[in-house]
């Protein structure tokens, strides 16, 4: 059976504005008829993978989403004095290897980008660029799909892709499913933008000028985001070839990362760095269950944080009731009662247990 590990966690933003919409405000949804500030899941897996215990303790296996494959190999084949046509050629087939490049363009035909990201693990990089030296020094390679088998993977080290998945939209095989699902964070309680409208001075006006250099506008707003995490701890191990020492890193950073990390969006302008108030860590092989109908109506009686811990656990043990409980074993954090992030990612790396 497949075992699932989830996070439900609890986390308070001061006036901040983390990850933003196309007009520069704060992301926004509507939630049992009351309106909520909103952080997409795609900020967060940002967020996850530029924390320090994914971009430093896992460096060596994180992979990279990029349009820039064929210059990164055009660079590195040239410094080995290569001849620039054959670099040309050989850079070009090899990136195509990922997705389309685009049409040159006749002021810079030497110049090519892929027409969509992709997400190249560190071990495909590597055969890459091997393979595009041989190209580049009059190898003949394969065509088509025998070609893409010497670089594509369907499994190897890169943590990142194992949890967070990726699409070739040209080579669905080697597609890899995320074994770890994110949802979109909400505030636990009704929840608005708010508008700041701010002047900056210029220092060398005269004294009779006495007008603003420059006015301006920002979005904002604070509240208690409710974020669920699932992951499919198999799914995890498969992903990363059966590596388990490997996949309890991630999980243990994973952890770490979740209760840290932080969307940077105006980071400067509300130095927002908050740390999560609550974390309850499950581990079993019941189906997964988020727990955001605890705040379908949202939280309104005061203190709102430990009202939301107290909601939350209540639905919890309200749908265990119902349904029977899904999970096996269980880790809780609560700032000033309970538990130490240390032992949710001890729990966390647990999770994939023996062979």
């Amino acid at each position: 059976m497949t075992t699932f590990l989830q996070f439900h966690i609890l986390t308070s933003y001061g006036p901040s504005n983390p990850n933003r919409d196309d007009q520069g405000r704060p992301k926004q949804a509507m939630v049992g008829g009351a309106p909520r500030l909103r952080m997409s899941s795609q900020s967060v897996k940002r967020a996850l993978r530029e924390s320090t215990f994914f971009a430093l303790d896992l460096a060596d296996h994180q992979g990279t989403r990029t349009k820039r494959l064929f210059e990164k190999l055009k660079t590195a084949l040239l410094a080995r004095d290569l001849p620039p046509a054959a670099v040309q050629k050989a850079a070009e087939e090899v990136a195509s290897i990922f997705g389309k490049l685009d049409t040159p363009k006749k002021d810079a035909p030497e110049e090519r980008v892929a027409t969509t990201l992709a997400f190249i693990s560190p071990a495909e990089w590597a055969l890459a660029e091997e393979l595009a030296v041989k190209a580049a020094s009059g190898e003949a390679l394969p065509k088509d799909k025998d070609l893409k088998k010497l670089v594509l993977r369907k499994a190897d080290g890169a943590l990142d892709i194992a949890m967070f998945g990726r699409m070739l939209a040209d080579d669905a095989e080697f597609n890899r499913d995320a074994a770890v699902q994110v949802a979109h964070a909400i505030t636990t309680h009704a929840a608005q933008a708010e508008e700041d409208w701010y002047s900056a001075v210029d220092d060398l006006n005269k004294a009779e000028d006495t007008g603003a250099g420059h006015l301006g506008e920002s979005g904002f707003g604070s509240g208690i985001y409710y974020q669920y995490v699932c992951v499919n701890v198999d799914l995890l191990v498969e992903n990363l070839g059966g590596d388990r020492e490997l996949a309890a890193k991630g999980l243990e950073a994973l952890a770490r990362a979740l209760a840290t990390s932080t969307p940077k969006g105006k980071q400067n302008s509300h130095a927002h760095h908050p740390r999560a108030h609550y974390i309850r860590a499950e581990r079993g092989t019941g189906a997964p269950r988020d727990l955001t109908g605890a705040f379908f109506a949202p939280i309104k009686a005061q203190p709102w944080l430990e009202t939301s811990v107290a909601a939350l656990e209540k639905t919890a043990d309200a749908i265990d009731q119902a349904y029977g409980r899904t999970w096996d074993d269980r880790a809780v954090m609560q700032v000033g009662l309970s538990g130490t992030l240390a032992e949710i990612a001890t729990f966390a790396a647990a999770s994939i247990g023996e062979p």
